[in-house]
């Protein structure tokens, strides 16, 4: 059986990598140390500056922008300033998510700020930031409408700010007690799903799609990243470490507010005293895992990632895509929802 997603997705990754290094002025020479930083958090450059292939992100989300594009009757090649743009702007947020939340290492490297420091590596983010704009606004040199970039422009920065929002909620929910599985939710919103949507939308927009079109395009993207960020929830804590590449402890152990765990909270007095006074050790993520099966968490998250995953397909199939993307962007939404890691 032909896979459409093995045989569209090289290319189209290839592209997207190509443009993004020409913006970020990857050209095979030492970059200073400006652009190196960034290069570096691309996976391009190790700690010298000098060239190197490191894992550098599934670029799961300008992927779905051009196979959406495809779909959508376009030509997915216009779409790849979109898509860079979208992947430098996920970037970004995780630059700056890296020194928000402390974290030393990403995909096994060693993060900006803790390689450079904390404000160069704010102004390394900044910098991305505003080269993902100028990505987009390359639109124009692949033949679209400037009225439709205009239009992708102002889309693109009202998701920045709902994935700031995102953010600020997932930092506020740290100093809190009490996150109720609704406001837990509205925050994944921000933080994950809204630029899945975004790249959607945009794929859709660029190939001329009629409004409801790009907006089951958009809605699409929006519960497939719910849904993806449920799924990813119910791994860090029942996942097989084995494949999924960190301790299945570790949510646990941070006593990270997960949509599993806030449930379990919600639903068993026993699991919050254990949370309120128990010291996290192997004691206590046994006993935690425990109490959240009883309070049937598992079952819980997976019916939610269930009904996101059936939305998301449902959507898909009312924009009526067509062609080889189309079934590739089936099996994209299978791979993202069917993993186990």
């Amino acid at each position: 059986m032909t896979n459409e997603l093995e045989t569209l997705a090289p290319d189209m990754i290839a592209a997207v990598e190509a443009e993004m290094r020409q913006v970020l002025h990857a050209n095979g020479r030492q970059p200073d140390l400006f652009y190196g930083m960034m290069q570096y958090h691309m996976g391009w450059l190790d700690a010298q500056l000098q060239p190197v292939n490191e894992k550098s992100g599934k670029r799961i989300r300008p992927l779905l922008c051009l196979l959406t594009c495809a779909a959508a009757g376009g030509n997915w090649q216009q779409a790849v300033p979109a898509a860079a743009a979208i992947e430098m702007l996920h970037n970004f947020s995780l630059i700056h998510d890296d020194i928000e939340d402390a974290s030393p290492t990403r995909r096994g490297r060693a993060t900006l700020w803790q390689l450079w420091g904390i404000p160069q590596a704010i102004n390394a983010g900044d910098a991305m930031f505003a080269i993902a704009h100028l990505a987009l606004n390359r639109l124009t040199e692949r033949g679209v409408a400037a009225e439709i970039v205009v239009q992708a422009l102002r889309r693109f920065d009202e998701t920045c700010v709902q994935l700031t929002q995102g953010q600020h909620a997932d930092m506020a929910f740290e100093q809190r007690s009490q996150v109720s599985v609704e406001d837990y939710l509205q925050m994944i919103t921000g933080k994950t799903a809204v630029l899945l949507a975004l790249s959607a939308e945009l794929g859709a927009r660029i190939a001329q799609a009629s409004e409801a079109t790009i907006n089951h395009y958009a809605q699409y993207g929006l519960h497939l990243g719910l849904a993806f960020q449920v799924i990813d929830d119910i791994l860090g804590i029942w996942g097989d470490e084995a494949r999924t590449g960190k301790s299945a402890a570790t949510d646990i152990i941070t006593k990270k507010k997960t949509l599993p765990v806030l449930h379990g909270l919600a639903h068993s007095a026993p699991l919050q005293q254990l949370y309120a006074t128990a010291k996290p050790d192997d004691a206590f993520v046994a006993q935690a895992i425990a109490l959240l099966d009883q309070s049937g968490s598992h079952a819980f998250a997976r019916t939610k990632a269930d009904t996101y995953s059936i939305s998301a397909s449902h959507h898909l199939e009312t924009a009526v895509a067509t062609g080889p993307a189309a079934l590739a962007l089936q099996q994209l939404t299978q791979m993202l929802l069917n993993r186990d890691y």
